[in-house]
C-alpha cells in the first residue's frame, strides 16, 4: 500500500482508509472509528486558493499545537506533571483526537449517531453550544482551546448529508446570539455541503498534502506515536489511550477492571502503532 502511494496509484484518501483499517479502526466501532485530519486553516476567505500554501494546516503538528501559542501551555503541563502514585505517565493531552463522543459530535445530524448521542445524553439534545454547528467556529475554538484536539471523521471529504439538518432534528438554540443550530454552518468558501465535499477532497488530494501526509501519519500511526518522539513532538496523550498499556485481564477488582473499561471506550483510543 505505501508503494502504490509514493507512486500515486491510490489516492490521499484511499492511504488514510487503508492506514485506518490495519490500525484496528473500524466504522462498526465509535471508539475506534477511521480517523482523519483537519487539512485546511482557512474557513473565512470568499474564495479557497489551493495553490497557497498558508491555506492548509501544518500537518507536522498535533492540533492541539497548530496554534503556536498554545504548545507552551501544553508543554509546561507534561513538566508539572506528577502522579503521586505513580501509576498515570505524564500527558501533554487529557482528551484525544478521536472518541465516540467525538465522532457523535460530528455526525449527530444522521442516523444511528443521533440516537446514540441521545442515549450518551442520558435522553436529550446535549445544550445547543455544545453542538457542532458550524465549521469555522469548530476551527476557531481548536486554536483558542489546547484541551480540544479532535481531528476529522472520513464523511467530511464524501459526505454532504451530514453537514444537513434533513431530519428536522430541535437542536436548540445557541445562548448568545440566539441563532438555533440547523443546518451546520459552512465556510465562505462553500456554497453548499456537496461544494464543501468536493473542495475539500480537492485539498485533500491536493500537491501541498500529498507532500505533507506522511508527517500526520507519523504522528497517528507511525514513529511519533509514542516514546521520546512523541515526547519531543508534544504528541503524548493520557496512558491509557495506548495499546497494550493496561492489562485489564491481571485485574482482579471486577468494579476497577469495568471503570477501566469504560474509560478507554469513552476517552479515545489511540491505533496500533503500524
Amino acid at each position: 500500500v505505501l508503494q502504490k502511494w509514493v507512486n500515486r496509484e491510490i489516492s490521499n484518501f484511499d492511504y488514510l482508509i487503508q492506514l485506518n483499517t490495519m490500525a484496528g479502526r473500524t466504522y462498526n466501532d465509535l471508539a475506534q472509528y477511521p480517523v482523519f485530519p483537519w487539512i485546511l486553516r482557512d474557513y473565512t476567505s470568499e474564495e479557497l486558493d489551493l495553490n497557497n500554501p498558508a491555506v492548509f494546516r501544518d500537518l507536522s503538528k498535533p492540533i492541539g499545537v497548530v496554534n503556536e501559542k498554545n504548545a507552551k501551555a501544553v508543554k509546561e503541563k507534561y513538566e508539572n506533571f506528577e502522579d503521586p502514585l505513580g501509576i498515570i505517565d505524564k500527558f501533554h493531552y487529557g482528551t484525544h483526537y478521536s472518541n465516540a463522543a467525538g465522532v457523535m459530535h460530528y455526525l449527530i445530524r444522521v442516523e444511528p449517531f443521533t440516537t446514540l448521542h441521545i442515549q450518551l445524553q442520558s435522553g436529550r439534545f446535549d445544550c445547543a453550544d455544545r453542538q457542532f454547528h458550524s465549521i469555522p467556529a469548530t476551527w476557531q475554538a481548536l486554536m483558542d482551546n489546547p484541551n480540544d484536539v479532535k481531528e476529522l471523521t472520513p464523511e467530511f471529504f464524501y459526505f454532504p448529508e451530514f453537514l444537513e439538518n434533513q431530519n428536522g432534528f430541535n437542536l436548540g438554540q445557541l445562548q448568545i446570539s440566539k441563532e438555533v443550530v440547523n443546518d451546520v454552518v459552512l465556510p465562505k468558501w462553500a456554497h453548499s455541503p456537496e461544494d464543501f465535499i468536493y473542495k475539500h477532497r480537492k485539498a485533500l488530494e491536493s500537491e501541498y498534502v500529498s507532500a505533507h501526509l506522511h508527517e500526520w501519519i507519523d504522528l497517528i500511526f507511525g514513529y511519533k506515536q509514542r516514546g521520546p518522539a512523541a515526547v519531543e513532538a508534544l504528541n503524548v496523550f493520557y496512558y491509557c489511550t495506548y495499546e497494550g498499556a493496561v492489562d485489564l485481564d491481571a485485574l482482579t477488582d471486577e468494579k476497577e477492571r469495568k471503570a477501566l473499561e469504560g474509560m478507554i471506550n469513552n476517552f479515545g483510543q489511540a491505533p496500533c502503532q503500524l
